[in-house]
């Protein structure tokens, strides 16, 4: 598969840390121009422009809610008036609250009511706003990230979980809705080496159990395979585990 993104754009939501920074690294080595869009980790967003644009990639960053739809709208705008024209939306921003999974009385409205927002709203909102951009572009896709915990109902949270089992549900819908012009897919990562597992270590093995690949995921490991979903013209609506074979 030709993975080569030379004049097209990509957009990464949470595109600073973890597996968003590592899909946009790997977007603009691979010539994309990628709009990188944080709320929060500017420091790392920084150092991510930096390193790509000291390897001759382009990219820019846009602060921003995704859970606020006229920032999401403002967004988007400012993505098509800095590049022209939109071919990729990566769905990677989320949130997670650590919880006992078995806590229910832990799990507040609040807690609902932000990780819903943010996950599965938040996803929404990007995808309806740059539909119009995307459909202008022949080969567009929208790329969301799941989790694992969304298919199997278990994960840092039980709020966490459920929002990317919706995620998955929205991925479908979306497939549905805006076919035959863009292809809707999303990536379900189990155990990967990122931030979010940081003192929780435990917590992550007894999650997780004993994996068939005896392997812990890598940020590029998820954004190799993100890139080519994108490409993968005959593929929508589809979910793709990415758990080294913890649901085998």
């Amino acid at each position: 598969m030709n993975l080569d993104f030379q004049n097209e754009v990509a957009i990464v939501t949470g595109g600073g840390t973890g597996i968003g920074q590592a899909m946009s690294k790997m977007l603009a080595d691979k010539g994309a121009s990628v709009a990188i869009i944080y709320s929060k980790s500017e420091k790392e967003v920084l150092d991510t422009l930096d390193e790509i644009t000291q390897n001759n990639g382009i990219a820019f960053a846009i602060k921003a809610d995704i859970s606020a739809d006229d920032e999401v709208k403002t967004m988007i705008e400012s993505v098509v008036n800095k590049f022209g024209k939109i071919n990729y939306l990566i769905n990677n921003a989320g949130i997670t609250k650590q919880l006992q999974f078995d806590d229910l009385d832990a799990v507040t409205d609040e807690i609902w009511d932000r990780l819903i927002a943010v996950n599965l709203k938040g996803t929404f909102q990007c995808s309806r706003a740059a539909a119009p951009f995307l459909r202008q572009n022949p080969n567009s896709a929208i790329l969301n990230v799941g989790s694992i915990a969304g298919e199997t109902g278990y994960g840092s949270s039980l709020p966490y979980a459920v929002s990317k089992s919706a995620i998955h549900g929205l991925t479908r819908s979306l497939a549905h809705a805006l076919a035959p012009s863009i292809r809707v897919n999303c990536i379900a990562p189990g155990p990967v080496a990122t931030r979010w597992w940081a003192g929780y270590e435990d917590k992550m093995n007894s999650l997780f159990g004993e994996l068939p690949l005896k392997r812990i995921s890598t940020p590029e490991d998820i954004a190799q395979t993100a890139l080519m979903l994108l490409k993968a013209e005959s593929v929508t609506g589809q979910i793709l585990k990415l758990d080294n074979g913890q649901t085998l």
